[in-house]
């Protein structure tokens, strides 16, 4: 009896799964799932019990939901905020890198996953095909950064922003462009 319980929960499990899947590929959030986003993007360490208080459900719908949204990769992962500058990461920057052709594409990607100051990598549309964010030490970081990127297969040259300071940090989900229809 209990196979019987375990198949009819996962059956059930994959149902729900199925028809949050739109047409176009995106995942139908309805507002409880908004919510749950909301609460842990702006803080992922919330138990499960708070969230539940928050948006008046149950712990196990909550705990289920939560579960839901992983398994569909609407959740990703759940990370620690640094303050890098109280590590020694003095300098934050946006590095675009300008290429001769998109030839090494996907070497430039492996390069920047490789190398520990680039925090993140975006390939992009416009005059360069990457964006870098980068936290170094300091200038003399930075420039010894900028000579690696410099001599990656194909890159042209790079164009440098440093970033004086951060105000606005991990948004909440917006409901302007996500209402139910």
């Amino acid at each position: 009896m209990l196979i019987y319980k375990n198949i009819y929960c996962y059956l059930i499990k994959n149902l729900i799964i199925l028809s949050m899947k739109a047409d176009n590929g995106f995942i139908n959030l309805d507002n409880i799932d908004k919510q749950i986003l909301s609460i842990l993007k702006s803080n992922a360490r919330n138990s499960v019990s708070k969230i539940a208080d928050l948006i008046n459900l149950s712990i196990p719908a909550t705990s289920d939901r939560i579960k839901k949204l992983e398994d569909l990769d609407v959740i990703k992962g759940y990370k620690a905020v640094i303050n890098s500058r109280k590590i020694g990461l003095d300098l934050s920057a946006l590095i675009t890198i300008v290429s001769e052709s998109s030839a090494d594409y996907e070497q430039v990607i492996e390069y920047a996953n490789q190398t520990d100051e680039i925090v993140e990598c975006f390939a992009t549309t416009g005059r360069g095909s990457h964006i870098l964010m980068i936290q170094t030490k300091n200038t003399g970081s930075l420039e010894k950064l900028l000579r690696k990127v410099q001599s990656w297969p194909n890159v042209i040259r790079t164009e440098t922003q440093i970033i004086l300071s951060e105000n606005k940090f991990f948004s909440h989900l917006s409901n302007k462009n996500n209402k139910e229809q």
